[in-house]
């Protein structure tokens, strides 16, 4: 396949680019007055199935190595810690719920969030401020990032698992199926006592 001057011009542009970049970006830098889109459409149909793919996450492309190739350039580095429990409970809580405050996810939770937690999401910058609830106290909301799409390979929040692919993936809590039998077992009863 020729790529045409203006998709060449849009190769280079990415190639070049210190990170993911906006279509409008690119456009930009490529110096190019049409939509990009058509041209970032023929570039990743070019690299499927090669080393490197173009890719979309959170509405800006990138190349990177190709998923079943990743293990090969692994390099060894330092690990950066693992988070804690709470820290995936929150970033999951937000990935599912943005924007939320600090104590809608309390609330979620239970219990309450160490300043720690949030600064340890913000940190690794998969979290970030997005704005003020506009209700009394005005409490400050958190969002997902592209840092988090990106590192978590995907393109939008909807790519998210549903619970049945937690569920098929043995990613729920034991006690979380216990709890959720015992309330369906409770609910056929009280349509029973009904009856």
């Amino acid at each position: 396949m020729t790529l045409t001057m203006a998709a060449r011009l849009v190769e280079a542009v990415l190639f070049a680019a210190e990170g993911p970049l906006m279509p409008q970006e690119i456009a930009r830098h490529a110096g190019l007055e049409e939509s990009v889109l058509p041209h970032l459409t023929a570039l990743a149909d070019h690299y499927e199935g090669r080393g490197i793919e173009l890719v979309e996450r959170g509405g800006r492309w990138h190349f990177q190595t190709a998923a079943d190739l990743s293990y090969i350039l692994r390099r060894e580095r330092e690990e950066p810690r693992k988070l804690s429990r709470a820290a995936v409970e929150t970033l999951a809580i937000i990935a599912y719920h943005e924007p939320v405050s600090r104590a809608e996810i309390e609330a979620i939770r239970g219990v309450a969030v160490a300043k720690g937690t949030l600064d340890v999401l913000m940190e690794a910058g998969w979290i970030r401020p997005a704005g003020r609830r506009e209700v009394p106290g005005r409490p400050l909301i958190y969002a997902t990032t592209n840092d988090f799409l990106s590192h978590f390979g995907l393109s939008s929040r909807r790519d998210l698992p549903g619970i049945d692919d937690l569920r098929a993936a043995g990613l729920l809590d034991p006690i979380d199926l216990a709890m959720e039998a015992m309330e369906s077992q409770s609910l056929l009863e009280k349509d029973e006592d009904e009856d």
